[in-house]
């Protein structure tokens, strides 16, 4: 093992202090060899997991591109492959793992093609001991935290030709002027913080992302006009915890009042993901109903519909007190669609703790539900709990819940038939160039007649049909 290696530690990943978040204006750097490390090179990235790692890779990809490197979207022709991971499921990881052994053969063909595994995967002590141990041809590891160094940890392992290793285990701090390369020229992330303090029990995020901190009021606002001013329709406010924006910050704000400025911005539309309902205050459902430009759609993760379990998995709510936050939106807030997250097969959850998660679902009737069996990550607490249910029993739990949620995702479209919405249109599908698609206020995925409708307009549509999960329309 290289003395200068910064290997993870997930028993500091967990610590806490009551510390004041840190700004740093001035960490990111490219230095003056790298801005020509790139030229006739190019780069490719594969993003797994959530729209942080989705923002993530936009910011690597504007690092690059200030580094001369240009973009490919075949893995095959490039000379740096970087693998921005996750670590929410072991599912995930075997299926990186698995794309990191299969990508080895690129390698084989092309001895100076450099490897990078950055993201949540790199935080986990497991992940990079087994990388160290079973796949020499990676070149670069580092985590969540120090994605500014990237530039540096290139530099240092493109001349020295041996692998570099850095990733910080730490609460973090927020370092601003990172360049950006957007995926979507009208809609946009904008990272509001980072972090999550809440440890439920079956989580690795609090450790692999660090402490919630919030970026200053002020850097959140320039670089929202920026996107108005570049013509961008759609701006995401994005965090793992949104709701508990600000809490941290010197002079503390709330998301409340963060998402009304925002409205106030001339933003056509304005989203914001993801919320836990321990902090949906009656303030926030106020400023989402009053605006118009808020559009009208909240992922509010569930997890389980039984208090027990709830109460496990260190939730802080009881389902009493989520589905008052669901009628509250649901009777305030016009249109509104609902998606949630739930778990099915935590740790001896019982036949009658599930069929409580069936009784929500009736309830609430989502209109699209992110389904999982529970899956142990190593150092949480639930992976230390004996489990008494079989895989077969959670499999067929999750059976019977994808049935309820598909029922109720067909039964809430064909509600739509006859609308006239409105849609951002993102663009032609792949099979048909006459056919484009688009997202209404709502989040409901349509597909349309082509017409004269053009990539980032904001449309009519009638909707015409409804499927599971899409729907169809034409344009008015």
């Amino acid at each position: 093992m290289k003395k200068d290696w910064n290997l993870p530690n997930l028993d500091d990943a967990q610590r806490r202090t009551k510390a004041i978040t840190h700004f740093d204006y001035t960490g990111f750097i490219i230095p003056d060899q790298c801005k020509t490390l790139g030229a006739g090179l190019k780069y490719h990235i594969q993003t797994y997991g959530c729209q942080a790692n989705e923002r993530d890779s936009e910011t690597l990809k504007g690092i690059l591109e200030l580094m001369a490197y240009t973009y490919t979207d075949n893995v095959e022709n490039a000379d740096l492959i970087i693998l921005n991971t996750c670590a929410i499921r072991s599912s995930a990881e075997t299926r990186v793992i698995g794309e990191i052994g299969q990508l080895k053969r690129l390698k084989l063909i092309n001895p100076d093609l450099m490897f990078v595994v950055c993201g949540c995967m790199a935080q986990e002590e497991v992940v990079v001991s087994r990388i160290l141990s079973k796949h020499p041809h990676i070149d670069i590891i580092f985590g969540t935290h120090n994605i500014h160094r990237f530039p540096q940890l290139l530099l240092e392992a493109f001349y020295s030709k041996e692998r570099v290793i850095e990733v910080y285990s730490k609460e973090g701090e927020v370092v601003e002027n990172l360049p950006v390369l957007r995926n979507n020229q009208f809609k946009a992330w904008v990272n509001i913080m980072y972090g999550c303090d809440k440890f439920c029990t079956y989580c690795i995020v609090p450790y692999t992302r660090g402490k919630e901190r919030s970026r200053a009021l002020k850097d959140i606002l320039v670089e929202i006009e920026s996107l108005i001013a570049d013509g961008f329709k759609e701006i995401t406010l994005l965090g793992q915890n949104v709701n508990a924006y600000g809490k941290d910050l010197e002079e503390p704000i709330s998301f409340s009042s963060l998402l009304q400025t925002v409205a106030q911005m001339k933003v056509e539309r304005v989203r914001f993901m993801t919320s836990h309902p321990w902090d949906f205050s009656d303030e926030m459902i106020g400023i989402i109903a009053e605006n118009p430009n808020i559009m009208p759609y909240i992922h509010l993760p569930l997890q389980s519909g039984n208090n027990d379990i709830l109460k496990i998995m260190g939730r802080r709510y009881t389902r009493e007190q989520y589905y008052e936050i669901y009628t509250k939106l649901k009777t305030k807030v016009k249109g509104i669609a609902f998606s949630t997250d739930i778990i099915v097969g935590f740790p001896n959850e019982t036949e009658e703790q599930f069929l409580d998660t069936l009784s929500i679902m009736d309830l609430c009737q989502f209109d699209n539900v992110y389904t999982f069996v529970y899956s142990a990550r190593e150092h949480t607490p639930a992976s230390l709990m004996a489990d008494s249910v079989p895989l077969i029993e959670k499999e067929a739990r999750l059976q019977r819940l994808n049935k309820r949620v598909g029922l109720y995702a067909l039964q809430n479209n064909l509600l739509m038939v006859n609308q006239i919405v409105k849609v951002l249109v993102d663009g032609p599908s792949r099979k048909n160039p006459n056919v484009y698609s688009g997202y209404t206020e709502n989040n409901k995925l349509v597909n349309f007649n082509k017409m004269d409708a053009k990539v980032g307009d904001i449309v009519l549509i009638e909707i015409t049909g409804a499927k599971t999960w899409t729907l169809q329309g034409k344009l008015i």
